[in-house]
């Protein structure tokens, strides 16, 4: 009975030390359409200014994506010598700073594709990147399978110089996976599926290598190419897709 009394405190000391956390916005895809209250579509090249530049091959447009059963499913594709597909934002809609941030996602496939989830901060507009500071919570590239990037970019390591963690997840191709960042005023930790994976813990801070003290918003895309996802692609992999089923934020 002592034994039993024992265990029994430390389970319930173990869920006392457990963190609350309130679910502060949530993104189901449900319905026929994006919330534009909530969503900002990027489109283009990025260009004249080149703002996701990194010599991606793909136009993003509205029409790469739609809504189906509750998720979103964002196609990469090539017609003729176009490559497309769809990037999307929270910017100046929802932004955040500190908690869980996390999205049930299935990648796509094939040499030359790039999906990502990802976070930038809210003063990009007048800091610029990378001083506004990088959160990569997901990003896959298909020349290098079962592996998943964690990444973050600051002023002091950004580019190929980033922070950045490369983890084997055996065919995390395959079905869907749950990628989540836990993000405080002291360290940045990265998980899949709630194994973690990476954690980031400068000191001292600095505003080189801290400027996550402040809001960040959300971006899901899947780029074509590029330095990171290319540079080589091959056209018999499309279309492919890559599948959103929730977005959900903590704090």
């Amino acid at each position: 009975m002592k034994k039993l009394l024992i265990f029994l405190l430390a389970v319930n000391t173990g869920y006392a030390q457990q963190p609350k956390r309130k679910l502060v916005w949530e993104e189901q895809f449900n319905g026929k359409s994006l919330n534009e209250k909530d969503w900002n579509f990027e489109l283009g090249d990025g260009c004249p200014n080149c703002g996701w530049g990194n010599n991606e091959r793909q136009l993003y447009t509205k029409e790469n994506h739609k809504l189906v059963d509750g998720k979103l499913v964002i196609t990469a594709k090539k017609v003729g010598d176009t490559y497309s597909s769809t990037r999307i934002t929270t910017q100046g809609k929802r932004q955040f700073q500190y908690g869980r941030i996390e999205a049930r996602a299935k990648v796509p496939v094939g040499q030359g594709i790039w999906p990502a989830f990802w976070m930038l901060g809210a003063n990009i507009g007048t800091a610029g990147w990378p001083k506004c500071g990088e959160i990569d919570i997901l990003e896959y590239i298909g020349r290098e399978p079962d592996m998943v990037y964690t990444t973050l970019h600051t002023q002091d390591t950004h580019g190929e110089h980033a922070s950045s963690k490369k983890t084997k997840i055996d065919a995390v191709e395959d079905g869907f996976h749950l990628y989540a960042t836990e993000w405080d005023a002291e360290k940045i930790r990265f998980y899949v599926d709630d194994q973690l994976v990476y954690t980031y813990q400068p000191e001292p801070k600095t505003e080189g290598n801290w400027p996550f003290n402040q809001p960040f918003y959300i971006l899901i895309n899947c780029a074509i190419g590029g330095n990171f996802g290319g540079p080589a692609v091959d056209d018999s992999i499309f279309p492919q897709q890559y599948i959103i089923d929730y977005v959900k934020v903590y704090q």
